[in-house]
């Protein structure tokens, strides 16, 4: 076999090795018990917070939302080191899983939701805490929570939020494909900084922050967060299945140990 041949089933290997690697995290995700999926939901919603403390005292100190967005990435180095779950964690690994057949629509459903719901529930208690703790973050909380709920539903909201599926689908991704735990918490800084960073819209991270500035005592309330949250959780979704998981499962579906 020439070398450009040998170099082509190599990658193949890679490929497949990395495919049956995300299949089984996925498949343990899927298949997780509700008090534990209860528990990494609502810890992961504490990691995030971590992230947004960084933010709001970079931003507050130095008015700069590109220095801040680095400052998030704490966040997301706690979600990877203490195995945390986020909900859009869940764009990839468990999809791929339920495309292998090692789990049910059913048990992604319940992954999804209990997740989102249990990572506001956690992000909610930490920014009450955050808002007494540093009653001086209260106009940055408040201004920066009014970027979201503001804004309109238009193209541009619409975009926000599909890059922010992409960009935690394609973090979820970079980390799949190291083994490297510093190149990991490289890959976390740099998806913070874009998600924080450029105020990409983000159904959790975006909504701990807004639930920061109600906390405050600013002017944002519970109803503007459900106009904004509605559309961009779905969006979310979208952004990351379409563009990220969905080429990937093209990509698996040559594989001979794949499906179909």
């Amino acid at each position: 076999m020439n070398e450009a041949g040998s170099g082509d089933v190599g990658i193949e290997e890679e490929v497949a090795e990395s495919y049956r690697a995300t299949v089984e995290k996925g498949a343990a995700r899927l298949h997780r018990s509700w008090r534990a999926l209860v528990t990494t939901g609502f810890v992961g919603g504490v990691e995030i917070g971590l992230g947004i403390l960084g933010y709001l005292a970079v931003l507050h100190g130095t008015g700069s939302h590109l220095l801040a967005g680095l400052a998030f990435g704490i966040g997301l180095v706690a979600l990877f080191l203490a195995h945390g779950e986020l909900f859009t964690e869940g764009f990839l690994l468990p999809v791929m899983a339920l495309f292998a057949g090692r789990g049910t629509p059913l048990q992604l459903v319940r992954l999804w939701g209990v997740t989102l719901l249990t990572n506001l529930a956690g992000g909610w208690v930490f920014m009450w805490l955050v808002a007494r703790a540093f009653p001086e973050f209260e106009e940055v909380l408040a201004e920066t929570a009014r970027h979201f709920v503001d804004a309109p539903l238009d193209w541009r909201s619409v975009s926000l939020s599909l890059l922010g599926g992409i960009v935690i689908t394609v973090l979820t991704r970079m980390q799949e494909g190291t083994e490297s735990d510093g190149v990991k918490v490289v890959a976390a800084f740099a998806a913070g900084f874009l998600l924080a960073g450029l105020s990409l819209f983000h159904s959790v991270l975006d909504s701990i922050l807004i639930f920061g500035a109600i906390h405050a005592g600013g002017t944002v309330t519970y109803v503007e967060w459900l106009a904004w949250v509605w559309y961009v959780v779905p969006l979310n979704l979208l952004g990351g299945l379409v563009f990220v998981t969905g080429l990937r499962i093209v990509r698996a579906s040559v594989l001979p140990e794949a499906p179909g």
